[in-house]
This record gives C-alpha cells, structure tokens and sequence, in this order.
C-alpha cells in the first residue's frame, strides 16, 4: 500500500501547527543527503460502534522513539506524554474518523555539505488515514530477499533510522518484482531476521516462536502485543531463539507484525505453502484480539489506548498548547 497524503492535513512542524503543504525543508538538509534521521509509527484505530479513534501505545512509542533518537544523539525537547499530547490534536484538528497512521520524524536540519553531525536538530510528526499495509484477510505470499539484514554494529536495525530503510526498500522492491507481497530477511548468520518493515513469528508443534532481539530486528510495540496477547488470551507463551530458513517451510503457521501491518498471516513462502496453505487457527484468533484490543472492547487493555474524541482529554490539551 502507498499512501499520498492531502497537503491540506495539519501538521506538526518547525513547533507549530500547520498544513502539510507549507512544511518543508531545505535541499541541503543533512538527513537529506545522509539518512541522519529517526522516525517512529503510530497506529490510531477508529472504532465505528463505539465512535471513537484510538492511539495505540502512543507514550511507549514516543518513549521508543526518544531513545532511538540517541543513537544519533538527536534531541527532541518534548517527554512522550507533551508528544502524545500534539498528537492528539494533530488528529482533533484533523478531524479523522478512520484509521490512522502518524509518523514523527526526528532528523539533523543543518543545511550544508559534510557528513559529521552537530547538534543542529529539528522534529515533525505527520498523519494521515491508512488502511490495509498488507492484504491481511486472505493472507500474503513472503519471499526470502537476497540482501541481509544490517547488523547492529553497521546500522543498528533497532533504531528506526532513516538511511537503514535503504536495506528494507530494495528487499520490498526486488520481493514485488518477483512476485511476492513481501520480503523475508536474513541475517548475516543466515537466520531469519524479519520482514522488510515488520517481525516475523511462527506456529511450530504447538509454540509460538519468534526471533530474539539480538537478531538485528527491531523491538518492536505490534510485536510485544501479540507475545501478551498470546500469554494472556490463548496461554500460550513466546519462544525467542533463532529461526533457520528452512523451518519457514517446515512450520504450520506464519506471520508478520507490525504498526502499518498489523497482524498479516503469511500463507506462502518462496512458491512452498505454510501449513496446509490457509490461514491458521492461532494467527486467526491472535487478528481478531489485537482488533478487539485496539478497538477499545477489551477493557483489559484500555491502558494500551489513548482516546481522542472524548472530552475529558482536556489535561493533554494542555500540555499540546504548552508545547508550542
């Protein structure tokens, strides 16, 4: 899925709200020329019955996202909850009742030539209605990607950074060439890492398992949820240990998570079919939980969301204005 946003939607810029269409940079930017940047996603979630739109695990994003940003020692002046807070009434003046994709972008803004970094640095957060990232209802087609995964000692893959989504763009786009919705990487020890922008788990002889973190994925938010989830629900707990690529065709289910993903089973991998070809039990009931959860009908994960429309956000309103 590719999403063009409207330039009218009002966005978080230069520390002040505004239209899409009069935020820009200059040409000389240095994450322009050298991918010096950090982004996060965020998924809101409507909710028709309920009528109302929810941030999923917004401050444990903004969290994620600050800490990353010192890899590149980028300093964004705002806790998560004054960044929850913007993004609130990003989507309030926005208007929004669908879902809802928001990306902060924090970058080096220094308008010159020369790779060192200084500590001229800049933040924005943008968002815009998003549907399916992946055709999650019937399932996807993954192939395994000749490029490898970036180790942590290059670019680490944890940190969201900008210039090591060049390793995840060619891997999607040699995988859509070639036929496949989606890529799977290695990593240099030839397990399997995670998708071009998402986690991988599988269904194996009843475990759900899924590579550990020092396997050069990122940690990602989606990921966590389905590992409770999965304990919580089906009580069934998460293996982390390496994953050879061969038990990608071995295995009885697969799939991949992640913000702009979701929960997207995976029914085939390199022209093999995972399991008997369809969708499976577990990765079906761990889709229909994380819609309940994020939808706001399970009241035990409330604490995951943030409501938008309600009126009793007028706290976070507060600390939006302040921030400006």
């Amino acid at each position: 899925m590719k999403v063009e946003a409207d330039p009218n939607l009002i966005v978080y810029f230069d520390g002040r709200y505004m239209p899409m269409r009069d935020a820009h940079v200059g040409i000389l930017t240095h994450a322009l020329h050298y991918g010096t940047g950090v982004f996060e996603g965020i998924r809101a979630h409507w909710d028709e019955t309920l009528q109302e739109l929810y941030l999923l695990r917004c401050d444990e994003h903004y969290e994620r996202w600050k800490q990353n940003c010192r890899i590149l020692r980028i300093d964004v002046p705002h806790t998560p909850e004054e960044l929850t807070a913007i993004t609130v009434e990003i989507l309030r003046r926005n208007a929004f009742r669908t879902n809802v994709y928001i990306r902060p972008l924090a970058y080096k803004s220094a308008e010159r030539v020369g790779v060192s970094t200084d500590d001229q640095d800049a933040f924005a957060i943008a968002a815009m209605p998003f549907g399916e990232y992946l055709p999650a209802d019937k399932g996807v087609h993954a192939g395994v990607s000749s490029w490898r995964r970036i180790q942590d000692n290059a670019i680490p893959p944890r940190g969201k950074i900008c210039g090591a989504y060049v390793n995840s763009a060619m891997a999607s786009a040699d995988a859509r060439m070639s036929g496949y919705d989606e890529a799977i990487l290695l990593n240099e020890n030839g397990h399997v890492a995670e998708g071009a922008t998402c986690n991988i788990f599988m269904v194996r002889k009843g475990k759900l398992i899924t590579p550990p973190i020092t396997e050069n994925i990122l940690e990602g938010i989606t990921r966590d949820c389905m590992m409770r989830l999965a304990a919580w629900e089906l009580n069934l707990e998460t293996v982390e240990r390496p994953i050879d690529r061969s038990e990608l065709y071995l295995c009885d289910e697969l799939f991949f998570t992640g913000t702009a993903v979701a929960v997207t089973p995976i029914v085939r991998v390199d022209h093999r079919p995972v399991g008997n070809g369809t969708i499976g039990a577990i990765t079906r009931r761990l889709q229909q939980l994380y819609v309940e959860a994020t939808r706001g009908h399970l009241e035990v994960y409330s604490h995951w969301l943030t409501p938008v429309t309600q009126a009793q956000m007028e706290e976070r309103l507060d600390l939006a204005m302040h921030a400006v």
